[in-house]
């Protein structure tokens, strides 16, 4: 099951949306770049320590709080990071990208119906986001194979179910074979 979920499920990495204005000032204009690196280098504490910094002068800066829920994603701190992209939600409802990454956080949790309702959300917040959809064909795949894995415990011998099942599973081989670039979408 965890397999599945890094396979096929899809965080984003934060790109300011032209819509969103943000005020940057020209001396910190390439920070978001340099975490972006320093996360891309697989140096996570150096760029959360960089991330710190700049959350401690400038809080409420949208992109790198994202960058800072990459950063403890990516640090296995799944709790800290489904707060801080939960309250980037709350703070920007707009943004696509938070829901999409929390509801990441929920499947690979098992949490499919709060994982389904955080990619509704940024599939609302924009109707275009194709990851979300994605993503959320993925959460209704793997929710099914719980209801199908149900059906056949309460009657092993149904051909249908047992037939619905294979199909889904045939999917999530499929996905499994992505190549890993794909996990990633900027």
């Amino acid at each position: 099951m965890r397999h599945f979920l890094r396979s096929i499920f899809r965080p984003v990495l934060f790109s300011l949306m032209a819509a969103l204005s943000v005020s940057v000032a020209p001396a910190h204009a390439d920070e978001p770049q340099e975490v972006n690196a320093l996360i891309k280098a697989g140096q996570l504490d150096a760029a959360a320590q960089r991330a710190d910094a700049v959350l401690t002068a400038k809080p409420a800066d949208v992109e790198m709080r994202f960058l800072k829920g990459l950063i403890l994603t990516r640090q296995g701190k799944s709790a800290d990071a489904v707060a801080l992209f939960l309250k980037l939600t709350q703070d920007f409802p707009e943004l696509p990208e938070p829901y999409n990454n929390l509801a990441v956080l929920y499947a690979a949790q098992g949490q499919y119906d709060k994982a389904r309702a955080a990619l509704e959300m940024a599939i609302r917040a924009n109707p275009s986001y194709a990851v979300a959809y994605e993503n959320l064909g993925d959460v209704y795949a793997k929710l099914a194979t719980q209801s199908y894995d149900k059906s056949l415990q309460l009657e092993a011998n149904n051909a249908s179910a047992q037939g619905k099942l294979a199909l889904i599973r045939d999917l999530d081989s499929y996905g499994s074979k992505k190549p890993a670039a794909a996990a990633t979408k900027k």
